[in-house]
């Protein structure tokens, strides 16, 4: 609410999407507030500035949820500029935006090729440090970036899009840990996840979003992670039927690979 008021005060029209389902056919779910304006990226011809609040999933980060810093499921908050605003002034926007909330950036990283925007810091009072992975794409669009950091966690970055538009992406979530002090364990990021994707109207399947639904319940059912939904339990049930296969054709099958045993049987025995 004190992200969309600020936007607000600034004359910047501001969306608000709990969507997490794809705005293209390059993913299966949202990865990035910037997805559905690709095409206003793209197009030279637009001007124009938007803020927004985006439900995201990226399933890529799953092997490093419960260090307190990656999530699966989040929303990002986000400020698009369509050849209208530099980025010294969307700096000067972040900086006022956080300061207004009481964070005030650890430091910042820009790249190498990049010096000329440490003026644009100076005036911030805020360290700058040179990294050169500061360049930020979804596979097609893409640019330069500069980086938020507060306790250790990047919190946010602007992209310099195509050179002449601005993508600003921070984490709610992340945002709320630099203030709370409080993060998110692994049941408690997977749990949430978990029912946000079944909310979305998807269910349990071979392919496709529900594979990743599938996925997630049967790391919940390995590690012990309860869930109250009837998928969960249907995925209980799953797995004791792959058990009793197991169990009634290892002795016969005791010289095949475990590749074998998942394209033919659907086991894998590394969960066994």
């Amino acid at each position: 609410e004190e992200y969309k008021f600020f936007c607000d005060l600034k004359g910047i029209k501001f969306q608000m999407d709990n969507n997490i389902k794809s705005y293209d056919d390059t993913t299966l779910f949202c990865p990035a507030g910037m997805q559905q304006f690709k095409s206003k990226f793209s197009d030279l011809n637009y001007k124009g500035t938007i803020s927004n609040i985006q439900s995201c999933l990226r399933l890529n980060d799953i092997e490093e949820i419960g260090d307190g810093t990656h999530l699966l499921y989040f929303n990002m908050i986000g400020l698009f500029s369509f050849r209208e605003l530099s980025v010294s002034e969307t700096i000067d926007f972040w900086i006022e935006f956080l300061n207004k909330i009481g964070i005030k950036p650890d430091y910042v990283t820009i790249h190498p090729d990049k010096l000329n925007w440490k003026e644009w810091y100076k005036k911030h009072d805020v360290e700058i440090k040179l990294d050169e992975e500061c360049k930020w794409t979804d596979g097609e669009i893409g640019g330069y970036c500069t980086e938020f950091y507060k306790n250790g966690i990047e919190i946010g970055n602007i992209v310099n899009t195509m050179e002449d538009c601005i993508d600003v992406g921070f984490g709610l979530e992340r945002i709320e840990m630099v203030l709370n002090g409080k993060n998110k364990s692994k049941e408690e990021t997977l749990t949430e996840t978990i029912f946000k994707i079944i909310e979305s109207g998807f269910k349990p399947t071979y392919n496709k979003q529900g594979s990743l639904l599938r996925k997630l319940l049967r790391i919940c059912y390995l590690q012990n992670i309860e869930i109250d939904h009837q998928f969960y339990f249907d995925e209980i049930r799953r797995q004791e039927k792959i058990l009793e296969r197991w169990n009634r054709l290892k002795d016969k099958h005791k010289d095949k690979s475990k590749e074998w045993w998942w394209s033919t049987h659907g086991i894998d025995i590394n969960n066994l």
